[in-house]
């Protein structure tokens, strides 16, 4: 299983969510820093169109480890676990098993 971590004490806001994100999934240039963006960034997790730096084979998952959540903004976290499930249902409704876990620590 492929994972990615983040630092939740790093994230103070939307902006530091998006900037930890970015480096740590190697989302591209133009990334948007928005939810939006993020969503569309791990939708194609399995495909070859360079959103992340991550490339999934069939049926596997990424990891998305949040350490320190306790320093995290409820907000945030809430937001992002929200999209976390839609990312899934979106490969789901394509055949495809879910791409995301989300591991709080």
């Amino acid at each position: 299983m492929a994972t990615a971590e983040l630092n939740g004490a790093a994230i103070k806001d939307f902006a530091g969510f998006h900037s930890e994100c970015k480096a740590v999934l190697g989302f591209p240039d133009s990334y948007g820093n928005t939810m939006d963006a993020w969503v569309d960034c791990l939708s194609y997790l399995r495909d070859e169109d360079g959103m992340s730096k991550f490339r999934l084979k069939p049926n596997e998952v990424l990891e998305i480890v949040i350490k320190d959540t306790a320093a995290m903004q409820p907000d945030i976290l809430e937001e992002m676990t929200y999209c976390v499930a839609g990312i899934n249902e979106r490969y789901e409704d394509y055949g495809e098993k879910p791409a995301l876990k989300l591991t709080l620590r």
